[in-house]
This record gives structure tokens, sequence and C-alpha cells, in this order.
């Protein structure tokens, strides 16, 4: 006897917005499957916004009230027994992030939490990163968003230490990084590294995901530093309309790739990591693993 239920997680960025619904299968004495069932993906550039003004425009409300709506339609579609929609640095900068998420939840019933980056960081790593990061590796933990990028060392299979930056691929592009944020970042990532051999780098987010796709791996296998040096010096050399055609990039990513691939050979080269592991996973992923097992418990409560 199967048990199928579908939830679903919102995930409002500084370069996109996600809502991934996943369906998850249980049998007596397995492990449960997660599987995802429908990902829709939408460049609306909160970030743009924030970072230059300090708000979120009129014009970007607008395009989040109607991908709020469309997103409630969906889930109540799919009939998802639980879901949660998490904001991570745009909405948490917004002067009025907060006032345009009592609108949304008044307007659409889609209730959004803005998170800063400890619970980001928290939320991911209740996903599969559990399964790759092993008791005799060390590794440097990566997730490269449009506001903030996300460092945890993982070492003896714990999380040692976590640390989140405002530096993000939509303020690189508009120019919005403070002049010590990258050697701030170096200085961290040296010191929390430097006691251990043969560290490994574990990258999350679109970017790495789209140069993991161009490189043609196989599922599971490594990209190595000199691999992703070379993908830099290609695309940085190319325009903006070379990427997308000749590349093939969605628009919304060919202006960011360039500095998210920087910041991940960065964190490698500080880390003096050689390889580079892309595990499909996100906060959406995080998220819905979170729903799964907070159902579980109120179900073992009930009983």
């Amino acid at each position: 006897m199967l048990t199928i239920e579908k939830f679903a997680a919102i995930d409002i960025g500084s370069n996109a917005i996600r809502l991934l619904i996943a369906t998850v299968i249980e049998k007596d004495g397995y492990a449960p499957q997660f599987k995802k069932t429908s990902l829709v993906r939408l460049p609306i550039r909160l970030g743009a916004d924030v970072f230059l003004q300090g708000r979120i425009s009129e014009e970007n409300y607008k395009r989040m009230l109607d991908a709020m709506t469309a997103f409630s339609l969906i889930m109540k579609n799919h009939k998802v027994v639980a879901y949660r929609a998490c904001a991570t640095s745009a909405m948490r900068e917004a002067k009025n992030g907060n006032d345009l998420a009592k609108k949304l939840l008044d307007t659409t019933g889609v209730n959004i939490q803005i998170i800063d980056g400890n619970d980001e960081a928290a939320i991911i790593a209740s996903t599969d990163l559990k399964e790759l990061i092993q008791d005799n590796k060390v590794f440097l933990y990566v997730d490269v968003g449009g506001g903030s990028t996300e460092f945890t060392v993982f070492a003896k299979g714990k999380s040692v230490i976590s640390k989140s930056f405002q530096l993000g691929t939509v303020r690189i592009i508009n120019d919005m990084i403070r002049d010590t944020i990258w050697d701030e970042v170096k200085s961290w990532i040296v010191e929390n590294t430097k006691d251990y051999n043969k560290l490994e780098v574990i990258g999350s987010g679109g970017n790495i995901n789209s140069i993991y796709r161009y490189s043609e791996k196989k599922v599971g296998k490594p990209l190595s530093y000199f691999f992703l040096a070379n993908f830099y010096e290609k695309v940085k050399d190319l325009t903006y309309h070379e990427r997308i055609f000749e590349l093939q990039m969605n628009p919304d990513r060919a202006d960011v790739i360039v500095p998210a691939t920087r910041i991940y050979l960065s964190a490698m080269k500080w880390s003096k990591a050689k390889n580079i592991y892309v595990p499909k996973i996100g906060l959406a992923d995080g998220i819905v693993k979170q729903l799964y097992n907070e159902r579980k418990a109120n179900t073992l409560e009930v009983k």
C-alpha cells in the first residue's frame, strides 16, 4: 500500500521566483521517495529594484501578484497538502518587503516568510546534501544567489561553521558590491579551511546547474577547477547576446553567469579545492523536506 502526497515550495529570490511541486511516495519499510513533479521559474528580478532603490517597484509587485495568484491555482490543481513560501535577500532588504508580503497574503492567500541567510543555509542543509557529505571528507558548500552567497564548512559529516555574505550576482552586475567584500570573503574562507587537507567544494544555485549541463558530465561526477577556469574565460570574453545565441542561455542567465562563475572559482582557489560537486538541490528542495518531516512528526504526535 502506497501513500502519495504532494508538497510545494515557493522560493522568492533576488534573480527569480520558483514554484516546486514534489510528490512524496511512502511505502512501509522503505525510505520515502521524493519526485519533482513540476517546476515553474519566473525571472522577476527583485534584486534589481532593491539593491539600487531600496524597495520593490510597483511594476514588480504586480508581477509578484500575478505569480502568487498563478502559483496558488497551480497548487490547488495539484491538490498540494502543504506549502511554504520563503523570500530571501531582496525582500529581506526591501523597505517595503514586509508590507508587500502582507498585501500578497490578503490578495492571494499565499503566506510569504522572509528568512535570513542562516535560515536559508539550514533549510538547504536538510536536503539530500547529507547523502553527499561523507564523514571522512571535508567540504565547503557554496550557494550563490542573486543577492547573497552562503558558505558552510562541513567536516566529519557535520556543519562546522556558516556565513552569509552580501555577494550576489544581481548585486555585482549592478555595481552594488562594497570594495572590501571580496577580501572579507577570501579571509573567511582561508581562515576556516586552512586546517583541512583535500577539501572539495559543493556548489548550488541556478548558475552552477547551468554550467554543469553545459559540461555534459555524468550525474555525480564533479567539475574540475581547470574546467571551471576555462569556462569562465570563455563566457567572460563573449558578449551578452553571444552567450544567449551561441551558448543558448536564457536572457536572465546570460548576464549573471559571469559573476556567479567568478564566485565559485574564487571559493575553490581560496580553499585550495580541485573539484566542485553539483547536486541538484536548492532552497525549494529543502523546504519540501522540512514540510514532509513536520507533517510526519505531527502525524506521530496525533497517534
